[in-house]
């Protein structure tokens, strides 16, 4: 039998949430705590009932987006899958998508704070780590039997990079021209049901 969460954990969740959108959208120090209350729909003076420090709920907000953007991937994989794309190229197909780069909100943690993890506390820092290594392991799930060592890593690498650099010219054509060469490259590259 499942237990209902009290109304504590139900706010506590709240907040994270708002956190974790807020953190993507704007970063981590593009945001502050009352920001992030008020878009929780909750005054700032309740936050220490649930939080230590604000560094405390970053690294727990980092851990639910990251959770978030790992669900979301892997639901979009499922039915790319389901249409019979390979699991690598439902994972490219659907990381390099238009809807991603227009979903920062939303989407991988990993590419919204990569370049801004270094500078936060320790804790932010390894939630950030754990991140990395999270979205390594799910290009390595992707991946077909033959890949060779350190594959996962320069294939993560090229995804977060490729997002970023097509955020960076902007939810238009270009970006969305940038995504699609990556996505080409990758596929071609690695996809062993494209080479068969």
């Amino acid at each position: 039998m499942e237990i209902a969460p009290n109304r504590k954990a139900l706010t506590h969740e709240r907040i994270v949430d708002a956190a974790a959108r807020a953190i993507r959208r704007a970063g981590f120090q593009g945001v502050g705590v009352a920001d992030i209350m008020k878009e929780a729909g909750l005054t700032h003076g309740g936050f220490y009932a649930h939080f230590a420090s604000r560094d405390a709920l970053l690294a727990e907000a980092l851990v639910h987006a990251g959770q978030q953007g790992a669900a979301r991937i892997a639901k979009g994989n499922a039915m790319r899958e389901a249409k019979g794309a390979s699991p690598f190229r439902a994972l490219v197909e659907g990381y390099l998508s238009d809807a991603h780069l227009s979903g920062t909100e939303k989407g991988c943690a990993v590419a919204a704070l990569l370049s801004e993890m270094p500078r936060q506390s320790p804790d932010v820092q390894a939630a950030g780590v754990e991140r990395v290594r999270g979205l390594v392991a799910m290009v390595e799930r992707a991946l077909p039997d033959n890949a060779t060592s350190g594959t996962a890593t320069a294939i993560a690498s090229q995804l977060v990079g490729a997002l970023q650099l097509a955020r960076a010219l902007g939810d238009n054509a270009e970006g969305k021209a940038f995504l699609a060469h990556n996505r080409r490259a990758l596929i071609a590259q690695h996809d062993a049901a494209s080479a068969g």
